[in-house]
């Protein structure tokens, strides 16, 4: 682990050096800001000066040809001096901090850029694309309990992203004793609040306070905090042992609660087993019974079902009987409705029948009657004792017997008294 603070710092390069000290810093020191030398100068102004000295020379002398093509010459090779002498290249991922008469005018983006006049200039240029590692070992952190851890190490990684402000108001070397000093503060109030016991828990915890803070911090310096963690921890020699005797005893504790586990567990096995077993049993015994609770369910339900059957065909029977006898009243009634029918259809029959056989009978009485006997009194007299005898005779006598052919008769003459 290295026991010394990261080491921040600007230095004085020419353009052709500044992607190497960006990129790889100067001394293992970390260079983020890079003063570049103004290569540009006054030189080409001589050549300026010669060339209307020659210019002069083509008007005043004879020479007029030679002087104007030397002043012609002259003055093209002080323009192109000129020319390159201004441009500016600001490499990818770096911002370059423009002045004018020591100003800070503004920023410069990354590419090719024209300074013609001589009082711009480029102050610095500084790397805002690049996350920058610090690593800061603190020695003889306190705990809670007031004993010096014997070191903590605390990484960092920030990012310039407002390079006017960190170049203007702090620069490389400050910000390098601002950023020390506020990462120790930072981790010494951390370890304030652990006991020393669980000082190994510092390793790889969430440090999202600790960057937030050194955020607020750093911020006005244009200077932002990335990430932020605590790779490791050493505790003191001496509590190191007390710890390792410790650690002894719960490696034995968890031995023992290892072997005690795994004899819990052969027993919770045995366990398991034996009610599986149980479990088994009970459950083939329970088939069983649901197997004779079928079989009895359907043996019922045959002999309900023998009964309905029984039941259904009394009822059949029943029923058939009553439909038979049920079948025959209708025809009895049907007969004699029949019968009741031809005995009106015959009614008129039979009455004819009685009519004429009236009418034999009535002739049959009318030959058979008794003729009627006339007795003739004189008139105006009253009945004779003679006849009254002979009424009293005949009548007894026609009544009875009746006439017989010739009775009664006298020759086809009624008797006459």
């Amino acid at each position: 682990m290295s026991r010394e603070f990261s080491k921040i710092k600007e230095s004085l390069a020419s353009w052709g050096d500044i992607r190497q000290l960006l990129r790889g810093g100067e001394q293992g020191q970390l260079v983020p800001v890079v003063i570049p030398k103004d290569r540009r100068g006054f030189a080409w102004m001589s050549l300026v000066f010669l060339a209307l000295y020659f210019a002069g020379m083509a008007v005043l002398t004879d020479l007029t040809l030679i002087a104007a093509l030397a002043a012609l010459l002259f003055l093209v090779v002080a323009m192109v001096t000129m020319w390159r002498k201004a441009i500016i290249e600001i490499e990818e991922g770096t911002t370059g901090v423009r002045s004018r008469w020591g100003a800070i005018t503004g920023t410069l983006p990354p590419g090719r850029h024209y300074l013609w006049l001589p009082w711009d200039r480029v102050d610095a240029v500084v790397d805002t694309s690049t996350e920058i590692p610090y690593s800061a070992p603190i020695v003889a952190c306190p705990t809670a309990e007031n004993v010096p851890l014997k070191s903590i190490e605390f990484f960092l990684k920030f990012r310039i992203v407002d390079p006017v402000a960190f170049v203007r108001t702090i620069g490389a070397g400050n910000f390098d004793l601002v950023l020390s000093s506020a990462v120790q503060d930072a981790i010494r109030q951390r370890s304030r609040r652990v006991n020393t016991e669980r000082a190994y828990d510092l390793r790889g915890s969430d440090v999202g306070d600790m960057q937030d803070a050194l955020n607020r911090q750093l911020g006005r310096y244009g200077v932002r905090i990335t990430g932020a963690n605590i790779p490791d921890v050493q505790l003191p020699d001496q509590y190191q042992q007390h710890l390792a005797t410790r650690e002894k005893v719960a490696k034995e504790l968890s031995a023992y609660e290892r072997e005690w586990e795994l004899t819990r567990k052969r027993r919770i096995d045995t366990l398991l087993m034996e009610i599986e077993r149980s479990k088994k049993t009970r459950d083939a015994r329970v088939v069983e019974v649901k197997a004779a609770h079928n079989k009895a369910r359907k043996d019922v339900a045959r002999m309900l079902e023998e009964q309905e059957t029984e039941a259904q065909r009394v009822t059949w029977e029943i029923e058939a009987r009553g439909r038979a006898e049920l079948t025959a009243a209708e025809n009895e009634a049907k007969a004699l409705r029949r019968l009741a029918e031809s005995y009106r259809d015959n009614r008129a029959v039979l009455q004819y029948e009685l009519a004429r056989r009236r009418l034999d009978v009535g002739a049959k009485l009318a030959e058979n009657a008794p003729q009627p006997l006339v007795v003739r009194t004189q008139q105006g007299q009253s009945d004779s004792a003679l006849s009254t005898l002979l009424l009293a005779q005949l009548l007894p006598r026609i009544s009875g017997t009746g006439t017989a052919p010739g009775n009664g008769q006298m020759n086809g003459h009624t008797p006459s008294a």
